[in-house]
């Protein structure tokens, strides 16, 4: 099995989860690739580009693939999944699940339209500790892609925090509500869910099929 990390918006390959991850999973000799959306360029992070970057990641090669998903990385999670077969399970932290209906749009009228006329939307990068800045074509990309009116077969394993201030838990309550194949897990935390991560991963443990001891 193929582990792969997909980090949220104005995150990176190297956030705290990807590495807890990683170091969970290395016992059992799965290397967790972690991408890295940040490249070429933040600017011009589409949801379009990541897909296509997870995407050729997974026909890189053979084994079944168990894609990990935060926040943004979720919602794109979802839509790799409905594309490609060698996805055979998904773990989703904190899902943006409504990022394109409703993420986008909290940032208001007024500077929706600013970024448009601008084109450039300067935003906090956890990843690189500074301000940067995104592109307009993220936001217009975005809708193009809506993850509740996908078909999904793969079992998925999805983690909410009843704090999070950032996704609203409705979203997840809702994306799971009418799938048989999700199994939601609402934690007292907030969208970081730094705190649940040693009962997130014993779940995900037991999800992948892996044993206690490697």
């Amino acid at each position: 099995m193929r582990g792969i990390y997909l980090h949220g918006f104005a995150s990176s390959a190297r956030s705290s989860k990807a590495r807890t991850f990683a170091d969970r999973l290395a016992p059992y000799d799965i290397v967790l690739e972690a991408l890295d959306f940040n490249q070429p360029s933040f600017e011009t992070l589409t949801i379009t580009r990541m897909i296509e970057h997870a995407v050729r990641a997974i026909d890189g090669g053979s084994e079944p693939v168990a894609l990990i998903g935060s926040s943004l990385g979720a919602f794109v999670a979802v839509h790799v999944a409905a594309q490609r077969a060698a996805v055979e399970k998904l773990v989703l932290l904190a899902p943006a699940l409504d990022f394109a209906e409703t993420r986008m749009r909290d940032l208001g009228d007024d500077a929706i339209a600013r970024w448009r006329e601008t084109g450039l939307l300067d935003v906090f990068h956890y990843g690189f500790g500074r301000l940067a800045q995104v592109g307009y074509a993220l936001y217009e990309d975005a809708a193009r892609y809506d993850a509740f009116g996908l078909e999904l077969t793969q079992p998925m394993l999805v983690f909410q925090g009843t704090r999070d201030a950032v996704v609203n838990p409705a979203v997840a309550r809702k994306f799971a509500s009418t799938r048989t194949n999700v199994t939601l897990r609402l934690l007292d935390d907030d969208h970081q869910l730094l705190s649940s991560m040693p009962d997130i991963w014993e779940e995900t443990r037991v999800f992948l099929g892996l044993p206690a001891r490697p």
